[in-house]
């Protein structure tokens, strides 16, 4: 799935954050789907922000109906029932929330990552929420305070993203991961997001007693006997 307005660093407007919260929609109904990979078009940016040119006739009335479209493409990502995995080259500034709201990262080392708004005169909202758990609150309030740029091994050393790698290695890694993914159980995956969810907003003893009805019900299917079987099966080097 490809975030395309190459030409303006795939900055995002009200028109095309609808077309993408519908096609994730759209895609996440698919019974088969197994992953999700979101990206931007062409190499310079995978999220140049949202379009000033439109915020700014923004008024007190209108202003939610415009963020309203930012925040449905992040609750589409976190909605999905399979992995998001944002690939990430260029710039990820102002919409690093649509990146926040994927399960993880896989970033090329010349990406720059931001969260500008306050330099524009609004702050940061949605689901720039996430990034306290990702990031802390130190990092987290130094992106939003200052509006200031990083770089890519900053980011990865933040743990905002989870992997970095070469630009010409950034398709082998989105590669492997979702490799990793298809091969394990497709049932199993799809429980773990869910249960991943459920970790977020519970507390910590509710979300560890959650686990054990997911863990009873996986065996509803004969997933877990059959990928169990092939593993004990397997050739012996």
């Amino acid at each position: 799935m490809v975030l395309d307005n190459a030409a303006k660093l795939n900055v995002v407007d009200s028109a095309l954050c609808r077309a993408l919260a519908d096609a994730v929609s759209e895609l996440a109904a698919m019974p088969d789907l197994r992953a999700l990979v979101l990206t931007g078009a062409g190499d310079r940016a995978f999220v140049g922000g949202a379009d000033v040119r439109e915020m700014v006739g923004l008024d007190p009335d209108s202003a939610p109906a415009f963020i309203g479209g930012l925040r449905a493409v992040c609750a589409a990502l976190r909605a999905a029932p399979v992995p998001a995995i944002a690939r990430i080259a260029g710039y990820c500034l102002g919409g690093l929330e649509i990146a926040a709201a994927c399960d993880f990262r896989i970033a090329a080392r010349g990406a720059r990552f931001g969260m500008p708004e306050v330099k524009v005169g609004v702050p940061s909202v949605i689901d720039a929420a996430l990034l306290p758990d990702l990031i802390g609150w130190g990092c987290t309030r130094m992106l939003v305070y200052t509006g200031e740029t990083i770089d890519a091994g900053e980011a990865l050393a933040w743990g905002l993203v989870e992997r970095l790698v070469p630009a010409d290695a950034l398709d082998d890694a989105v590669a492997r991961a979702l490799g990793h993914i298809v091969a394990a159980g497709p049932r199993a995956v799809r429980a773990q997001k869910a249960l991943v969810r459920e970790w977020e907003r519970l507390p910590r003893e509710e979300a560890i007693e959650a686990g054990k009805a997911v863990f009873a019900a996986a065996y509803r299917s004969d997933e877990p006997r059959r990928l169990m079987r092939a593993f004990l099966d397997r050739p012996r080097p």
